[in-house]
């Protein structure tokens, strides 16, 4: 599941939990068979959680939680506990999230211009391997320009930019059906050894295992899961 909002776009993979501040306009999409699961927490709960959209890992216990919280898939309503007892299941998945770390899995959306503009090329073409000097020609900026606004708005080199970006787009084509060699040459890496190796660095498990267990957790019903403020 993507889910994009003006700070940039986060991808979301199984066993993973989006968090979604109050005051952040969004818009999500699913890619392939997903199992979205969307929880509100009160003001009160939510200044818990970080002020900005994010991505965590969910644990066993928060998974649970979750599950809980909105019942069995198809199964067309919440359950319905007190009011006590769903405040308690709150706060436990609440500090669930607070103990889980970040996931690396945010893109965040570059304000200047020229920026945006190179964006664009590499969105539509992830798998081009122009420098950023060669791009930069094409939008009339020089390198040390683009360097420079990539440290000041994203933080970011151009080549961790780059590949988080292609990491996102891969996400995107393994939960669609593409196996990893093909993922690899469709992003730009010249083989899938080196694609291997930047997949796991981000998402912390490889391409084929990555399939693996989002082939498993579609059919247990544990698929992406999103926790908004209503604050």
């Amino acid at each position: 599941m993507a889910v994009h909002t003006e700070r940039g776009t986060s991808i979301v993979p199984a066993n993973r939990v989006a968090w979604t501040p109050a005051g952040f306009t969004h818009y999500h999409r699913a890619h392939g068979d997903t199992d979205m699961r969307v929880v509100f927490l009160a003001p009160s709960l939510a200044r818990l959680i970080p002020d900005h959209p994010a991505v965590f890992l969910a644990s066993g216990l928060a998974r649970e939680v979750l599950l809980a919280l909105t019942g069995p898939r198809n199964y067309g309503s919440a359950p319905d506990y007190s009011r006590s007892a769903r405040s308690r299941l709150l706060r436990v998945l609440v500090e669930e999230l607070r103990e889980a770390p970040e996931q690396p899995l945010h893109l965040p959306e570059p304000r200047d211009d020229r920026l945006q503009a190179i964006a664009r090329m590499l969105y539509e073409t992830p798998a081009d391997n122009a420098t950023l000097a060669e791009l930069g020609k094409t939008i009339g900026a020089s390198t040390r320009t683009l360097s420079r606004l990539l440290r000041n708005e994203l933080g970011m080199t151009f080549y961790e930019w780059r590949t988080q970006l292609r990491v996102h787009h891969a996400l995107v084509l393994l939960a669609d059906g593409h196996d990893t060699t093909q993922t690899a040459y469709a992003c730009g890496w010249a083989n899938p050894s080196s694609f291997i190796a930047a997949f796991t660095n981000i998402i912390g498990t490889t391409p084929g295992r990555y399939r693996t267990s989002r082939q498993t957790t579609a059919h247990a019903s544990q698929l992406p899961r999103a926790v908004k403020s209503s604050g």
